[in-house]
């Protein structure tokens, strides 16, 4: 533990792993990538076992004399409490990611209903090839429907998508024509992104998405679509424009979540507690011994 926290960052990243009855909490330094604390739990985590989880890494700092600057998870509402208490005045910043990613979800299930809407407007007609004028048009009148879901289908990513090529723009505008509310939900995306730009202060990014928020707000669909703008958790994904160094994602621990699953699948005896517990700290001396040597080089 001294040589894993001898080049402690100050900022960490925390998470929790659900493998069949267990729950692994983990810390991870944000920074270095290396696991600092791990616990595994034989029910649910509560906000309790997350409390004395959080205590007994503050003593582990506590004795080495290290401070911590700031902490980064997800949206679960296991950690502000917790944290709150074990660290206050500890800057705490959900993961970018995370949000990014529920609001992406809403968009794209707007989308999705929108391919449903343009199913109704089908008019339903005999099988076989049309005979007659009128039935004709309504074969015709169909198959541009038709096209025009399996288009909203094939491009659904340039909805969501962090920046357009000029091909891109020319296949969503053509897409979308007729769809004005899908337009405004691509351009509303662009403004959440730029929310995020790290050459502009927390306060100019609250300020933008109270603007955000007002706008959106006047239209009952588009509030009603986008419910994930009026959460705290986007406030506090914000907390990084005025730290320079506090990543914005807790991609480190979620690496350790990914190379736990990894642990799994190849030993597949590691299935209770004391054997999870013994394998996650032999994996963890491995990391050690792998930075030492490739400190030697």
């Amino acid at each position: 533990m001294n040589t894993v926290l001898a080049d402690f960052s100050g900022y960490i990243a925390a998470d929790e792993l659900y493998d069949g009855p267990f729950c692994v909490l983990f810390i991870v330094d944000n920074h270095t990538f290396r696991r600092l604390c791990y616990e595994v739990l034989e029910h649910t985590p509560t906000n309790k076992d997350i409390l004395r989880f959080f205590g007994r890494f503050k003593q582990m700092l506590h004795g080495r004399d290290l401070t911590l600057t700031g902490i980064t998870t997800d949206g679960s509402p296991l950690y502000p409490d917790p944290i709150a208490k074990t660290f206050p005045g500890v800057e705490h910043q959900v993961c970018q990611f995370h949000i990014i990613k529920e609001i992406t979800k809403e968009i794209l299930k707007a989308v999705a209903q929108t391919r449903r809407e343009l199913k109704q407007t089908k008019i339903h007609r005999s099988k076989g090839r049309p005979s007659g004028r009128r039935a004709k048009r309504i074969a015709a009148k169909n198959k541009r429907v038709q096209q025009k879901i399996a288009d909203l289908f094939e491009y659904r990513y340039l909805f969501v998508k962090r920046s357009l090529t000029p091909k891109e723009q020319k296949i969503l505008w053509r897409i979308t024509r007729g769809l004005g509310h899908l337009r405004a939900l691509r351009q509303i995306m662009d403004e959440i992104y730029r929310l995020f730009d790290r050459r502009c202060r927390m306060d100019t990014a609250l300020k933008k998405l109270a603007c955000l928020r007002r706008k959106i707000g006047r239209f009952a669909a588009l509030a009603d679509t986008l419910k994930k703008l009026w959460s705290p958790n986007l406030e506090k994904a914000l907390t990084f424009l005025d730290d320079a160094l506090l990543p914005s994602t807790s991609n480190a621990v979620e690496r350790a979540n990914r190379r736990h699953r990894k642990m799994q699948k190849s030993i597949y005896r590691v299935r209770t507690a004391a054997h999870l517990r013994e394998r996650i700290a032999v994996d963890m001396q491995r990391d050690v011994y792998i930075g030492c040597s490739n400190l030697n080089l």
